[in-house]
């Protein structure tokens, strides 16, 4: 008992250092979202006059909306392209082709600097000798699956690996051809892990700054390269930390309504043993 109290003591000691250092910097770019002063190293009083004029700001709202039309795009994309990759790597693995396997971990561990440049290179001499994909959100879009696919692909086949092989030669037992095995047992056991893919790959898209910046065109700029922008010419203001902390609420409320989601799942999936309550 003493040595399990200790040890919690122990980890507790190390683990709020760590939570520490880990969202500090983000409390306080929501503290000073809220700074009356516009010196954001200065907080001067409590104001929400950056947040009304972020969204009266165009600029910012259709960084925003560029974001989100090529975060949705090249996420549904790139779950399909990544899912029929994942499970084509799980078939096949056994077939003298599991060394394919190898290439889907090239992007993932590839600089995105990199990545970006030769995705740029690619576009160019595309754009040169055909006249199509010139430097724009296409261009972005296009690159934004290519890097979206091996992590969806990585999610699916992990989920596939824990699958019990027999149920396939069950399914074929019953006369069911590839398609529909397809459709009847891949895609309902792998549901939650391409939801997670697409939710994953969407994370990636919006975030992403390197590969969009050397690829985007002159009308595509995305939210993480307006505030670079912004950044870079005038320093970090309060609405740019209005901008921040509404992406960290965004995410703080996904995660939440998923953590909600889960337990309500969990718990109507435990059998209800009305024999306790009656002893």
């Amino acid at each position: 008992m003493n040595f399990s109290r200790s040890l919690r003591t122990y980890l507790a000691l190390h683990s709020w250092p760590v939570f520490l250092f880990l969202y500090a910097p983000l409390a306080i770019i929501v503290l000073f979202s809220f700074n009356r002063s516009p010196v954001s190293v200065q907080f001067t009083g409590f104001s929400t006059a950056w947040y009304t004029s972020l969204f009266h700001n165009q600029d910012i709202l259709a960084a925003l909306g560029r974001s989100l039309e090529l975060g949705i795009g090249s996420a549904s994309l790139g779950t399909v392209l990544g899912t029929l990759l994942g499970y084509g790597v799980y078939r096949y693995r056994a077939a003298g082709l599991a060394w394919l396997g190898l290439l889907v971990y090239l992007p993932i561990i590839m600089p995105s600097i990199v990545f970006g440049i030769s995705e740029m290179i690619f576009f160019t001499y595309v754009h040169q000798f055909t006249g199509f994909l010139s430097a724009g959100l296409l261009t972005m879009g296009v690159a934004h699956v290519t890097f979206q696919i091996p992590y969806v692909a990585l999610v699916v086949y992990s989920r596939l690996v824990g699958l019990d092989r027999h149920l396939f030669d069950a399914a074929q037992d019953l006369y069911a051809n590839p398609w529909k095995i397809f459709f009847h047992l891949v895609l309902p056991v792998t549901r939650p892990a391409v939801v997670a893919g697409f939710l994953l790959a969407f994370t990636l898209s919006f975030d992403d700054f390197v590969i969009s910046f050397f690829t985007s065109g002159p009308d595509s700029m995305t939210l993480p390269l307006y505030i670079y922008g912004a950044v870079a010419k005038k320093g970090v203001s309060p609405e740019i930390n209005a901008v921040a902390s509404l992406m960290i609420g965004m995410v703080l409320v996904a995660a939440i309504t998923n953590l909600l989601v889960s337990r309500s799942k969990e718990q109507a999936q435990r059998p209800s043993r009305p024999w306790l309550r009656s002893h």
